[in-house]
């Protein structure tokens, strides 16, 4: 079997890094995600062996050097939209953003470094079966680009407790607890345009 691509969060902020993970294999279910405290303790586990490197503003400032020569495979957590420009030679990602908007940039960053997906592994085989219906999709389609229960209702000229069980079958097939993770399964699948959302 084909080892799994690794990621490596870089960030002495527990939480953060775990939110961080917790999202990340969300969106890209393919990956092992691993998380370090400092570059010191990613250098002890083979650090190379990463295929990118999500790592917090102060961690990357105070280890220029390393991540100066791993530039490609950086991406700096930042918690403001103004680049600092000692680090503007790097992609950075805004995490001090509601939920929607990070999921949406992850899935963007995802898309274009990936050429949407083709230099990535396949998916496993359980996650490219068809597993909702078309009416299923569709409503799904309709949720993760905001649309409500009784919007969904009228557009699709259904009734509302109808979109309400689809809402809750769609769920419960995929064993999603949130929109978010829904938005993602939606994208990644090309059911949903990225730019929709």
């Amino acid at each position: 079997m084909m080892n799994r691509p690794k990621i490596a969060i870089i960030d002495p902020n527990t939480l953060s890094a775990l939110g961080l993970k917790a999202i990340l294999q969300n969106v890209m279910p393919i990956m092992t995600v691993d998380t370090f405290g400092s570059v010191s303790e990613l250098q002890a586990n083979d650090a190379d062996s990463y295929f990118h490197y999500f790592s917090a503003m102060a961690v990357v400032l105070e280890n220029m050097q390393f991540f100066t020569e791993r530039k490609r495979k950086t991406i700096v957590l930042t918690l403001s939209l103004d680049t600092i420009s000692q680090l503007s030679d790097f992609h950075s990602l805004c995490i001090n953003v509601p939920e929607s908007e990070l999921v949406r940039s992850l899935l963007m960053l995802e898309q274009h470094a990936h050429g949407r997906g083709e230099n990535l592994p396949p998916m496993p085989a359980v996650l490219n079966k068809k597993i909702l219906s078309d009416r299923e999709i569709e409503v799904m389609s309709l949720i993760v680009q905001g649309y409500i229960n009784k919007e969904i209702a009228n557009k699709l000229n259904i009734g509302l407790a109808t979109v309400i069980t689809h809402r809750k079958n769609i769920m419960d097939k995929l064993g999603m607890k949130s929109v978010s993770a829904l938005t993602i399964y939606a994208v990644m699948h090309g059911y949903v345009d990225i730019n929709k959302i």
